[in-house]
């Protein structure tokens, strides 16, 4: 499938207003590059594992549309047939008519052409193996160093929704699951993702995991990475659902029955998912929080002892955060 791409170059002040006159005119979904930097509180919704090496913001932004082409090379734009040379020239029209009350910078549009194998295979210019400690982590299109063959190796390639282990989150939840795991280990994974928390812990030894989310898609994303790391089925099992408001996920998860629970996820998730991971530990269990950024951690830790869970650790890499709490025994 080929599409036809509109890439304008304009200003970051007013990258909203274009892209609301160029949905008037049928092109939506824009891809927005600039170099602002993000707020803490949108690195704490939009944390992700892979981001190339920010630069300055110089003010300056490039706006990406996509439009579908048709097989007699026309393009659909909201289900009707036009022309590259028509959508060029409306949109030409807009940055015109935009320029004459607002700064839009150079306002320039460029056309190209690309294929559904671009976005594909994006990722692959950003994902290199990389080490966890003494982890490798590795995709599939690279090979393993000479030197690297007597080492842990976790086989894991990246898409577009879940984790590979770069993210500084993931990387301070897996140092505390080493800590803890032993040959015995019932783990709950909530918002599993790509499982690579889970498949680590069985990796590490523990006995049998349990992992909950609520996108249909982490499914065929965790049965790929346990095949690719030799993980049989009956060790690791996924839960979909809202475990937090859903009884019938909190029923399937179970309760009283766990020896270490980990969330990887946002700050203000974790504080109302306290309480129910309370009642899923075994007395003596292992809480693991991650995901929080610094400004919130405070919060976490007192929502923690709220739930009458004793800190054990505070620990940190940049400007994230990892608790880890313990259930008293009764």
């Amino acid at each position: 499938m080929k599409w036809t791409k509109f890439r304008i170059k304009t200003v970051t002040e007013a990258e909203d207003i274009i892209i609301s006159s160029l949905y008037d005119i049928g092109l939506e979904g824009a891809q927005i590059e600039d170099k602002v930097p993000l707020t803490a509180a949108e690195k704490e919704q939009m944390f992700v594992d892979i981001l190339p090496d920010a630069q300055e913001d110089d003010g300056v932004a490039y706006l990406s549309f996509f439009v579908e082409e048709n097989e007699d090379g026309t393009l659909n734009r909201n289900g009707e047939r036009s022309s590259a040379a028509e959508i060029l020239a409306q949109v030409e029209q807009e940055m015109e008519t935009l320029r004459r009350f607002m700064d839009i910078g150079e306002g320039t549009v460029v056309v190209e052409q690309t294929e559904d194998i671009d976005w594909i295979n994006n990722w692959k210019q950003y994902f290199h193996q990389f080490y966890i400690d003494d982890v490798l982590v590795i995709p599939s299109w690279e090979e393993m160093k000479e030197e690297d063959k007597a080492r842990m190796v976790l086989h894991i390639d990246p898409g577009t929704a879940f984790g590979t282990g770069m993210h500084e989150t993931t990387q301070l939840c897996i140092r505390q699951l080493r800590r803890y795991i032993t040959e015995d280990t019932k783990l709950l994974d909530v918002g599993t993702g790509s499982g690579i928390l889970s498949i680590l812990s069985l990796m590490f030894g523990a006995k049998e995991a349990v992992g909950t989310d609520l996108d249909p898609c982490v499914t065929e994303a965790v049965r790929n990475n346990m095949e690719a790391n030799g993980i049989p089925a009956d060790r690791f099992r996924v839960v979909l659902g809202n475990i937090i408001t859903d009884r019938v996920v909190q029923d399937e998860v179970g309760y009283g029955c766990y020896d270490i629970a980990v969330a990887n996820i946002l700050a203000d998730v974790l504080i109302p998912l306290t309480p129910f991971i309370v009642s899923a530990l075994k007395p003596g269990g292992i809480y693991i929080t991650s995901g929080i950024i610094d400004e919130k951690e405070e919060a976490v830790v007192e929502a923690v002892k709220a739930a009458g869970l004793e800190v054990l650790a505070v620990t940190c890499q940049g400007e994230w955060v990892s608790v880890t709490a313990r259930r008293t025994a009764l």
